[in-house]
């Protein structure tokens, strides 16, 4: 059988209207990790921020900004990436998990799971993690990179608790006490074992002359007492287990974190209300992870081991912004970082109108550039009343517009079952990429990883009280 070679012509929807008068989304190459079937044509669609970035060269940053109201998927379709990237050797690296959504999926990949909380464990600000060992098998600049690496991420973590504790950042005179302290501590601490908060505050009080020098105290002792009072009282709250953020950064980091595999941190432990112990922790995750990350890629740098890519979730985004002073432009930071530290993003928070929320125009414009800068935007239902705020960072066509709003609509009442059906957008996504067409996908589950995405394990069994108490009870 011969098939003819047919002439193959392209234009616009405009100059050839007359002749196929409908509008289609872009058509996606079978690249990355296979996502769902396509709701125009019905064929697989594959994608990832990692393959459309590395090897499509369709995205020019590896990153994704995930929308959508709550119950239609938004952590099903990340942790759909995070599952097919793992499988390309990719690690995912779930910096927070605020429910949790993603232990199962870690515990399946047989990752490491390092639950944060009140009595769960500890996470020690100033343990600089693999780095210590890492710096032992590098030499030359490699070595002093990583340990400045290290070093300012635990001064900064020292500053960022001091901020959180005190609801306003310490001067630059403690700033820089603190730096010359832990410098000091380096020094005298044993190397086999890290230090800890408690360390550092009896270096202040110590009072070193490297420290003093520092400090500004004219060589009275009293001068240096009045000046690092302040300093001291802060570090001896962090210290004590007590306060706002207890006792999980005062001792030793209980589950050190693994450079070779996937790895989650369970901070669902953590309440909402408070707030102040969530950012702190958030804070901690992020510079730790960041911190492993750094590391493995200097060793790989160095030819010491090899080259791992990282794929680092931050789910329920609006709550780590809300939770405290200075995670916007922690966040944005990272999110600007993404491709040098050799890591693709995936960012995830209900709508736009969370992001705006934010209480000045200077963390409400930062916020925004999340969504600007990302590298795809995957949005699944939202409200009519969000398109304006959405179509102000990512364009989107009225048909597109009408669409994601049709998916948000409540689920019908089934009378033969006596339950309501499923959401009708449940599982649907709009995939948009710059200004192009939206290409709209639907995610269906597999059965080997129905156990992974049951985030409604609490809900599952039927409260025991009223009619179905034991007898004799109310």
């Amino acid at each position: 059988m011969t098939i003819p070679h047919l002439d193959e012509y392209r234009g616009t929807s405009v100059q050839v209207c007359g002749l196929w008068p409908f509008a289609v989304g872009a058509s996606a190459p079978m690249v990355g990790v296979p996502l769902g079937r396509s709701l125009q044509t019905g064929a697989t669609l594959c994608c990832d921020p990692i393959s459309w970035f590395q090897r499509a060269n369709l995205i020019s940053n590896p990153s994704v900004f995930v929308l959508g109201k709550p119950g239609l998927g938004k952590s099903t379709i990340v942790r759909r990436m995070a599952l097919g990237l793992a499988g390309y050797g990719v690690q995912p690296l779930v910096l927070g998990d605020l429910k949790p959504d993603y232990v199962d999926l870690i515990e399946a990949l047989g990752g490491q799971v390092i639950s944060l909380g009140r009595g769960r464990g500890h996470l020690n600000v100033l343990d600089p993690g693999e780095a210590r060992s890492a710096a032992r098998r590098l030499t030359g600049s490699a070595r002093t990179r990583v340990m400045a690496d290290a070093h300012g991420r635990r001064l900064n973590m020292v500053s960022a608790l001091l901020t959180i504790v005190r609801s306003a950042p310490p001067t630059d005179r403690e700033e820089t006490i603190l730096d010359r302290a832990l410098q000091v501590l380096d020094e005298r601490h044993d190397q086999d074992s890290a230090p800890v908060l408690a360390d550092l505050l009896k270096v202040v009080q110590d009072a070193p002359d490297e420290v003093r020098h520092v400090a500004l105290d004219r060589g009275s002792m009293d001068r240096y007492r009045e000046i690092t009072e302040h300093l001291e009282a802060s570090l001896i709250g962090l210290v004590g287990g007590g306060g706002r953020l207890g006792e999980i950064f005062s001792k030793p980091t209980t589950n050190p974190m693994r450079l070779d595999r996937p790895v989650v941190f369970d901070v669902s432990a953590i309440e909402e209300s408070e707030r102040s112990l969530q950012a702190a922790v958030l804070l901690a995750c992020w510079s730790s992870g960041f911190g492993a990350v750094t590391v493995a890629h200097a060793l790989a740098d160095a030819g010491l081991a090899p080259r791992r890519h990282y794929f680092v979730v931050l789910d329920e985004l609006w709550r780590a912004l809300r939770a405290g002073a200075g995670m916007v432009g922690r966040v944005d930071a990272l999110t600007r970082l993404n491709r040098q530290l050799g890591v693709a993003m995936a960012e995830i928070s209900h709508t736009m109108s969370d992001l705006m929320a934010l209480p000045t125009e200077e963390d409400r414009a930062m916020a925004k550039g999340f969504v600007e800068r990302a590298g795809m935007v995957i949005c699944a239902g939202l409200p009519e009343a969000e398109m304006p705020l959405l179509n102000s960072a990512v364009n989107m066509s009225r048909a597109e517009q009408k669409l994601l709003a049709s998916w948000q609509d409540p689920p019908a009442w089934d009378a033969t079952t006596g339950r309501e059906g499923a959401p009708p957008g449940r599982g649907n996504f709009l995939i948009k990429v710059g200004g192009r067409p939206g290409l709209p996908v639907h995610v269906d589950l597999t059965a080997a990883e129905a156990t992974i995405n049951d985030t409604n394990k609490l809900w599952h069994e039927a409260s025991r009280i009223g009619a179905s108490a034991p007898t004799g009870q109310e």
